[in-house]
């Protein structure tokens, strides 16, 4: 009786470790993903079309700040030189002036807002642009290399370099989009 006991433990034994080890195997398998990373603040600030776009963005701000400071600065001095005629002038003419100077200060603030606001949407306008010709690259990439995962770089603690595909995807968005056209 002894040995059978032993038989049956044996066959046991042999069965729990045969199943334990498919099991391993094939959780290992199925574990096996291609997880990439992707720097998207990069591909968006410095492939040819996002460069560009900046640029527009940047000059078109620089032109504004100075279009509008001296527009400040006029007024300024026309508030300045009101003041200083206030006894000279009569109440009613006085009245006068400053509302005329308060409506060019009201003008002054929402043209100032308007260029604020048109650059806002062109920067986003840009940003969804790129997004929008960005995703079938990805899409292709993922396809042709047997990718599982792309996660943004910001979101990664570490990682090696090889993981890194920023470059090629900037190149092949640099060849799809060139420029923005923004106007």
């Amino acid at each position: 009786q002894f040995p059978i006991r032993n038989f049956f433990l044996m066959k046991y034994l042999v069965k729990f470790f045969v199943v334990t080890f498919f099991l391993l195997i094939c959780t290992h398998t199925f574990a096996e993903q291609r997880i990439v990373v992707l720097d998207l603040t990069y591909v968006l600030n410095d492939s040819k079309a996002g460069k560009g776009a900046q640029e527009f963005l940047t000059k078109t701000f620089n032109d504004n700040v100075k279009k509008f400071s001296g527009m400040e600065e006029a007024l300024k001095e026309d508030e300045k030189n009101l003041l200083a005629k206030k006894n000279i002038l009569n109440k009613e003419e006085y009245g006068k002036k400053m509302n005329s100077l308060r409506k060019r200060n009201i003008d002054y603030q929402t043209e100032r807002r308007t260029a604020i606001d048109k650059i806002t949407m062109h920067r986003a306008k840009a940003r969804e642009t790129l997004l929008e010709k960005l995703k079938p690259i990805l899409e292709s990439y993922i396809k042709e290399n047997s990718v599982s995962l792309i996660v943004d770089k910001k979101y990664i603690l570490g990682g090696g370099a090889q993981s890194d595909i920023t470059k090629v995807i900037v190149e092949k968005l640099n060849k799809d989009l060139p420029s923005l056209n923004l106007k």
